[in-house]
């Protein structure tokens, strides 16, 4: 293997059947060091960078035999496109490699149709200027993970390409061989029976919502761990009404909490998407509790707890958020139920 400016050259091994395209470029180190994920490698591929045997390789499916010559070409970074914005910034952490920000409920992470000005991503630019890193991409320069535009909580940003990688590498591989979490508070309707537990359920992208996840057997591996923290009301049953919930997860899925709380019959408060089926219960509540319920605009989801090893020192950082006002208040409501 060599590798010339952004492209590469890879043989394929004797070894073994042929492999998927896509899979077998995700697991060559040179591209895992330089921070291409499988997801990054499928859209080169759809883009027509990758050629095998001199030809252009357009499905990330097609399988490669023994032999073959792959050659992926990944463009430079572009600039960052997104204006600058002074949008106030709750800044928990800022260094020389990285930036971790307390997001407000209602703030878009990056530019996309519809919310082209206003993000994140804008607030950082004008923040950080051009010190950014390119790998994310024009939409989303220093960006390794998102947090859904109406939770709250904490997220890291990569300001040089030596974080971004190691930040990536970090998100990747999920806590599994290094010190790492990251830990959500979430208000659920009812409570499950028991104390804490752990939902294992792949996700995959709703065959007909487009905007929805879904469990699926044929997803992406999704792990989450929960335990109740409290617990609020109770129904004629004797069973609570709501309850506040810590989770933490084992893989980073796109709406993975709210599918996975919904997945076990407990849909968080707010979730329009994967719980509006559950709002009747509000009527259960007292007055005060019940108003707080159907007035709380947003999912109550709140990235509340990030602790990695800095990707560049090494250093420990364990940083925590508590609750802004709306979710403090909704909590207050449900405790005096």
């Amino acid at each position: 293997m060599s590798r010339s400016g952004s492209t590469y050259h890879f043989v394929v091994g004797a070894d073994g059947p042929p492999a998927r395209l896509d899979l077998f470029l995700s697991r060559q180190p040179a591209l895992d060091a330089a921070a291409l994920s499988r997801t990054r490698i499928r859209a080169l591929i759809e883009q027509g960078c990758v050629r095998v045997a001199g030809v252009v390789a357009r499905d990330p499916a097609a399988k490669v035999a023994a032999a073959a010559e792959i050659e992926l070409t990944a463009p430079a970074p572009a600039p960052a496109e997104p204006a600058a914005e002074k949008i106030p910034l709750n800044i928990v952490h800022e260094d020389d490699a990285l930036i971790v920000i307390d997001k407000p409920a209602g703030l878009v992470v990056h530019p996309a149709a519809g919310h082209r000005a206003g993000t994140l991503v804008n607030a950082l630019i004008g923040h950080c200027g051009a010190s950014l890193s390119g790998i994310g991409g024009v939409q989303r320069p220093g960006i390794v993970h998102r947090l859904d535009k109406d939770t709250s909580g904490l997220l890291v940003v990569a300001k040089t390409d030596a974080a971004h990688r190691g930040l990536s590498k970090l998100f990747a591989d999920h806590g599994r061989t290094t010190d790492f979490a990251r830990e959500y508070l979430a208000v659920v309707w009812g409570a499950p029976e028991r104390t804490s537990g752990v939902v294992e359920a792949p996700i995959a992208r709703h065959a007909h919502a487009r905007e929805r996840m879904t469990v699926a057997r044929a997803g992406r591996e999704a792990i989450t761990h929960w335990r109740v923290e409290a617990t609020y009301g109770a129904d004629k049953a004797g069973k609570p009404i709501a309850a506040l919930v810590r989770c933490r997860l084992e893989t980073g899925r796109t709406h993975q909490i709210r599918v996975h709380m919904a997945h076990i019959g407990h849909p968080l408060i707010g979730d329009r998407v994967y719980g509006a089926g559950f709002r009747t219960k509000a009527a259960q509540l007292p007055e005060k509790a019940r108003k707080a319920v159907e007035s709380f605009p947003r999912q109550a989801l709140h990235a509340a707890r990030l602790a990695l090893p800095h990707p560049v020192s090494g250093e420990f950082l364990d940083f925590a958020s508590e609750p802004p006002a709306d979710l403090r208040s909704l909590i207050r409501e449900l405790a005096c139920a």
